[in-house]
């Protein structure tokens, strides 16, 4: 849904708070310069975490909150872009020796340590103990790995990386959940 007129947008490059409008100024030719017109939010998620860092566009900002999608051109141009009402993205960079502080993804800037590893995920509901996630993932190279969620849900998350693993809480409930979880250290 793309909309007129504009109110205030942060874009987090790691860490910044979000608006949950959906508006645009210039944000159609933002998102047809960048091949994302035809494109929904999840799929523009998809489609810039999958991107080879080398690849991903340096005159773009994207960054994910809550409840939308944001995207930042150096024109200028700003165009933001509501997440389904159901869903919730969270993009996961588990550590083992480095990592940074992020509250919410740059979908274009954020690095995380473990690139293009095989990861083992684990995510079971606090509430009813259903197991919300399980599987063996890649993570991106960018370091990270995506997870779209319950919106609603809190959980224990838990990756694992040959002989090392972390568990962090996190949720899905709140507008100022985090998108990006950077603290999960492996040991």
């Amino acid at each position: 849904m793309i909309g007129t007129g504009l109110l205030p947008l942060v874009i987090a490059g790691c860490g910044s708070n979000g608006s949950e409008t959906a508006s645009v100024t210039g944000g159609e030719k933002l998102l047809q310069e960048h091949g994302l017109a035809d494109a929904d939010p999840h799929e523009i998620i998809d489609q810039l975490e999958a991107l080879p860092v080398a690849e991903r566009p340096q005159n773009l900002i994207a960054s994910v909150t809550a409840t939308s999608v944001q995207l930042r051109d150096d024109a200028g141009r700003e165009a933001e872009l509501p997440l389904p009402e159901d869903q919730f993205y969270l993009s996961v960079a588990p550590f083992v020796e480095s990592t940074h502080e992020c509250a919410f993804h740059s979908l274009t800037t954020c690095r995380g340590e473990l690139r293009s590893r095989e990861i083992t995920v684990s995510m079971v509901d606090s509430g009813s103990g259903e197991t919300v996630e399980e599987g063996t993932r890649t993570t991106h190279d960018n370091g990270f790995v995506g997870l779209w969620l319950p919106r609603g849900i809190t959980a224990e998350l838990t990756c694992t990386l040959e002989d090392y693993t972390g568990t962090a809480s996190i949720s899905t409930q709140a507008e100022d959940d985090l998108t990006c979880l950077t603290s999960l250290q492996l040991t």
